[in-house]
Protein backbone atom coordinates (compact mmCIF):
# COMPACT_ATOMS: atom_id res chain seq x y z
CA UNK A 1 0.00 0.00 0.00
CA UNK A 2 1.32 3.38 -0.86
CA UNK A 3 1.69 5.80 2.01
CA UNK A 4 0.40 9.27 1.29
CA UNK A 5 1.46 12.30 3.23
CA UNK A 6 -0.94 15.12 3.84
CA UNK A 7 0.09 18.47 2.69
CA UNK A 8 1.13 20.95 5.33
CA UNK A 9 -1.74 23.26 4.38
CA UNK A 10 -4.25 20.49 5.08
CA UNK A 11 -2.65 19.64 8.44
CA UNK A 12 -2.64 23.26 9.48
CA UNK A 13 -6.26 23.55 8.40
CA UNK A 14 -7.22 20.58 10.54
CA UNK A 15 -5.41 22.05 13.59
CA UNK A 16 -7.10 25.39 13.09
CA UNK A 17 -10.51 23.71 12.76
CA UNK A 18 -9.99 21.72 15.95
CA UNK A 19 -8.86 24.86 17.80
CA UNK A 20 -11.94 26.75 16.60
CA UNK A 21 -14.20 23.94 17.80
CA UNK A 22 -12.54 23.93 21.23
CA UNK A 23 -12.79 27.72 21.54
CA UNK A 24 -16.44 27.60 20.51
CA UNK A 25 -17.20 24.99 23.17
CA UNK A 26 -15.44 27.04 25.84
CA UNK A 27 -17.23 30.25 24.79
CA UNK A 28 -20.70 28.73 24.83
CA UNK A 29 -20.02 26.96 28.12
CA UNK A 30 -18.97 30.27 29.72
CA UNK A 31 -21.96 32.07 28.21
CA UNK A 32 -24.36 29.44 29.56
CA UNK A 33 -22.79 29.65 33.02
CA UNK A 34 -23.11 33.47 33.11
CA UNK A 35 -26.74 33.27 32.02
CA UNK A 36 -27.42 30.80 34.80
CA UNK A 37 -25.73 33.02 37.42
CA UNK A 38 -27.72 36.04 36.26
CA UNK A 39 -30.96 34.09 36.47
CA UNK A 40 -30.30 33.20 40.14
CA UNK A 41 -31.97 35.57 42.67
CA UNK A 42 -29.65 37.88 44.52
CA UNK A 43 -28.84 36.41 47.94
CA UNK A 44 -29.35 39.72 49.72
CA UNK A 45 -32.75 40.36 48.14
CA UNK A 46 -33.77 36.77 48.77
CA UNK A 47 -32.87 37.13 52.44
CA UNK A 48 -34.80 40.36 52.88
CA UNK A 49 -37.79 38.92 51.05
CA UNK A 50 -37.76 35.83 53.21
CA UNK A 51 -37.42 37.96 56.33
CA UNK A 52 -40.59 39.89 55.59
CA UNK A 53 -42.55 36.92 54.28
CA UNK A 54 -41.63 34.31 56.85
CA UNK A 55 -43.63 35.82 59.69
CA UNK A 56 -40.51 36.84 61.63
CA UNK A 57 -41.18 39.87 63.81
CA UNK A 58 -38.61 42.59 64.24
CA UNK A 59 -37.08 42.84 67.71
CA UNK A 60 -36.99 46.64 67.41
CA UNK A 61 -40.10 48.08 69.02
CA UNK A 62 -41.21 51.68 69.05
CA UNK A 63 -42.89 53.15 72.10
CA UNK A 64 -45.15 56.13 71.87
CA UNK A 65 -44.84 59.03 74.26
CA UNK A 66 -47.33 59.02 77.17
CA UNK A 67 -50.44 61.13 76.83
CA UNK A 68 -52.42 62.87 79.56
CA UNK A 69 -55.30 60.81 80.96
CA UNK A 70 -58.27 61.94 83.02
CA UNK A 71 -58.02 61.77 86.83
CA UNK A 72 -60.85 59.24 87.00
CA UNK A 73 -61.96 56.07 85.23
CA UNK A 74 -65.70 56.01 85.95
CA UNK A 75 -67.61 56.78 82.77
CA UNK A 76 -70.50 58.59 84.47
CA UNK A 77 -68.36 61.34 85.99
CA UNK A 78 -68.97 64.83 84.59
CA UNK A 79 -67.77 68.39 85.06
CA UNK A 80 -69.40 70.23 87.97
CA UNK A 81 -67.24 73.34 87.96
CA UNK A 82 -65.18 74.44 84.96
CA UNK A 83 -61.75 76.02 84.78
CA UNK A 84 -61.90 79.80 85.03
CA UNK A 85 -60.78 81.36 81.75
CA UNK A 86 -60.65 85.15 81.78
CA UNK A 87 -61.03 85.04 77.99
CA UNK A 88 -64.02 82.70 78.13
CA UNK A 89 -67.73 83.31 77.68
CA UNK A 90 -69.64 84.92 80.54
CA UNK A 91 -71.81 81.84 81.11
CA UNK A 92 -68.74 79.62 81.24
CA UNK A 93 -67.09 81.98 83.71
CA UNK A 94 -70.14 81.84 85.98
CA UNK A 95 -69.83 78.06 86.12
CA UNK A 96 -66.18 78.35 87.11
CA UNK A 97 -66.70 80.48 90.24
CA UNK A 98 -66.57 78.82 93.65
CA UNK A 99 -68.74 80.45 96.31
CA UNK A 100 -67.46 80.11 99.85
CA UNK A 101 -69.25 82.07 102.59
CA UNK A 102 -70.07 85.02 100.33
CA UNK A 103 -66.54 84.93 98.92
CA UNK A 104 -66.20 84.22 95.20
CA UNK A 105 -63.12 82.31 94.11
CA UNK A 106 -61.95 81.71 90.54
CA UNK A 107 -61.54 77.98 89.97
CA UNK A 108 -57.94 77.09 89.04
CA UNK A 109 -58.91 73.55 88.07
CA UNK A 110 -61.83 71.31 87.20
CA UNK A 111 -64.28 69.83 89.70
CA UNK A 112 -65.39 66.36 88.58
CA UNK A 113 -68.30 64.48 90.12
CA UNK A 114 -72.03 64.46 89.57
CA UNK A 115 -72.72 60.87 90.56
CA UNK A 116 -74.34 59.55 93.72
CA UNK A 117 -71.38 57.47 94.84
CA UNK A 118 -67.65 57.82 95.22
CA UNK A 119 -65.21 56.89 92.44
CA UNK A 120 -61.50 56.18 92.07
CA UNK A 121 -59.14 59.08 91.46
CA UNK A 122 -56.05 58.19 89.40
CA UNK A 123 -52.69 59.75 88.57
CA UNK A 124 -52.73 61.42 85.13
CA UNK A 125 -48.99 60.93 84.40
CA UNK A 126 -45.99 59.14 85.87
CA UNK A 127 -44.59 61.12 88.77
CA UNK A 128 -43.56 61.47 92.41
CA UNK A 129 -45.93 62.21 95.26
CA UNK A 130 -44.54 65.37 96.86
CA UNK A 131 -47.31 66.14 99.34
CA UNK A 132 -50.18 64.41 101.14
CA UNK A 133 -52.15 66.52 103.58
CA UNK A 134 -55.57 67.03 105.10
CA UNK A 135 -56.74 70.63 104.75
CA UNK A 136 -59.70 71.88 106.77
CA UNK A 137 -61.09 73.76 103.78
CA UNK A 138 -59.96 71.69 100.77
CA UNK A 139 -60.11 68.25 102.35
CA UNK A 140 -57.52 65.54 101.76
CA UNK A 141 -55.09 66.68 99.08
CA UNK A 142 -52.37 64.91 97.05
CA UNK A 143 -49.77 66.76 94.99
CA UNK A 144 -47.67 64.98 92.35
CA UNK A 145 -44.65 66.26 90.43
CA UNK A 146 -44.14 65.12 86.84
CA UNK A 147 -41.53 65.78 84.17
CA UNK A 148 -41.41 69.03 82.17
CA UNK A 149 -42.26 71.11 85.27
CA UNK A 150 -45.80 69.75 85.47
CA UNK A 151 -47.49 69.57 88.88
CA UNK A 152 -50.94 68.09 89.47
CA UNK A 153 -53.09 68.45 92.59
CA UNK A 154 -56.06 66.31 93.62
CA UNK A 155 -58.28 67.90 96.28
CA UNK A 156 -61.41 66.88 98.19
CA UNK A 157 -60.35 63.24 98.40
CA UNK A 158 -62.25 60.88 100.67
CA UNK A 159 -59.50 58.30 101.01
CA UNK A 160 -55.79 58.46 100.10
CA UNK A 161 -53.85 55.36 99.09
CA UNK A 162 -50.41 56.89 98.44
CA UNK A 163 -47.82 58.56 100.63
CA UNK A 164 -45.24 61.29 100.20
CA UNK A 165 -42.17 60.11 98.27
CA UNK A 166 -43.98 57.39 96.32
CA UNK A 167 -42.98 56.98 92.67
CA UNK A 168 -46.23 56.14 90.91
CA UNK A 169 -47.25 55.33 87.37
CA UNK A 170 -49.92 56.84 85.20
CA UNK A 171 -53.30 55.37 86.07
CA UNK A 172 -52.36 54.46 89.65
CA UNK A 173 -55.28 54.92 92.04
CA UNK A 174 -54.27 57.61 94.53
CA UNK A 175 -57.55 57.73 96.40
CA UNK A 176 -61.29 58.17 96.09
CA UNK A 177 -63.53 61.16 95.48
CA UNK A 178 -64.77 62.81 98.66
CA UNK A 179 -66.05 66.09 100.02
CA UNK A 180 -64.66 69.36 101.34
CA UNK A 181 -65.79 72.41 103.25
CA UNK A 182 -65.15 74.62 100.24
CA UNK A 183 -68.31 73.52 98.42
CA UNK A 184 -70.37 71.30 100.71
CA UNK A 185 -73.28 70.85 98.30
CA UNK A 186 -71.26 69.24 95.49
CA UNK A 187 -71.43 65.71 96.83
CA UNK A 188 -68.61 63.26 96.08
CA UNK A 189 -66.11 64.99 93.83
CA UNK A 190 -62.45 65.74 93.12
CA UNK A 191 -60.98 69.16 92.39
CA UNK A 192 -58.18 68.55 89.90
CA UNK A 193 -55.61 71.27 89.22
CA UNK A 194 -52.76 71.26 86.73
CA UNK A 195 -49.82 73.65 86.94
CA UNK A 196 -47.16 74.00 84.21
CA UNK A 197 -44.07 76.08 84.96
CA UNK A 198 -45.89 77.98 87.69
CA UNK A 199 -49.11 78.68 85.80
CA UNK A 200 -52.47 76.94 86.04
CA UNK A 201 -53.86 75.51 82.81
CA UNK A 202 -57.18 74.00 81.78
CA UNK A 203 -56.70 70.18 81.76
CA UNK A 204 -59.67 69.75 79.43
CA UNK A 205 -57.54 71.21 76.62
CA UNK A 206 -54.81 68.58 76.96
CA UNK A 207 -56.31 65.16 77.62
CA UNK A 208 -54.94 62.52 75.20
CA UNK A 209 -52.09 64.84 74.23
CA UNK A 210 -48.38 64.20 74.74
CA UNK A 211 -46.34 65.97 77.39
CA UNK A 212 -44.54 67.98 74.70
CA UNK A 213 -47.92 69.45 73.71
CA UNK A 214 -48.82 70.58 77.22
CA UNK A 215 -48.08 74.29 77.51
CA UNK A 216 -48.95 76.98 80.01
CA UNK A 217 -50.88 79.18 77.60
Amino acid sequence: MENRKLKKEVVYGIYVGIALIILSVIYYADLSNRSFEESKPNDDYTYVSKLFNSGVQSVVQTTSAPTLVRPYTAGEVKIIKSFYDYKGEEESQKNSIINYETTYIQNNGIIYGGINETFDVVCVLDGEVTSVKDDNLLGKTVTIKHESNIITTYQSLGEVTVKEGDQISQGTVIGTAGESNLEKDLGKHVLFEMNVEGKYINPENYYNKQISEIKNN
